[in-house]
């Protein structure tokens, strides 16, 4: 299924994510790496395997070889980091801040791409799993390397649709099992 089949699953009363979807993806300012490696990455955080199986074929075949698997590695430490950091904050006893995370995250360090690529595809991913203290650490890494807010916030209009797209999606399988 591709986008433009995705889009046209999309029922009659979900037409703005219908429109979003062909905004965020076909109209945006993003350059093509960043662009399909969020689309990418928030396919896959957003759970949704008819998501997924939409995006994945144009994601692989806009981005290299290195891109394509930088953005599944975002993914998956995010999946993780966004669990263990989120659940750390949401503890009300501060004393687990201080505490050593000893969970392995070396893609962060060397992703293979861009550094600021790697951070925006983690910050859409963050944005999906709802984790403000990963969506703060991306955010000033990416503004202390000069990304613009525009940019940035692209990234999560990507994560809010591609997420919506897959609730909306597999609530209509789900309902017409």
């Amino acid at each position: 299924m591709a986008l433009d089949d995705l889009k046209q699953a999309l029922p009659d009363y979900a037409k703005d994510l219908k429109l979003n979807l062909g905004s965020v993806i076909g109209n945006s300012d993003l350059p093509g790496q960043q662009l399909w490696g969020t689309v990418l990455a928030c396919a896959i955080a957003s759970r949704s395997g008819i998501v997924l199986r939409a995006l994945e074929p144009e994601a692989k075949e806009n981005l290299s070889a290195e891109a394509y698997t930088a953005a599944k590695s975002a993914a998956a430490v995010m999946a993780m980091n966004n669990v263990f950091y989120r659940t750390r904050h949401l503890l009300s006893d501060p004393e687990y801040g201080t505490l050593r995370a000893g969970l392995r995250m070396n893609v962060i360090g060397n992703p293979g791409v861009e550094k600021t690529d790697f951070e925006l595809w983690s910050l859409a991913v963050s944005a999906i799993n709802g984790c403000g203290q990963c969506l703060d650490s991306h955010e000033q890494v990416l503004r202390k390397a000069g990304v613009d807010r525009e940019t940035i916030q692209e990234a999560f209009k990507i994560a809010a649709v591609v997420q919506a797209v897959g609730v909306t999606l597999d609530a209509e399988t789900d309902l017409s099992a």
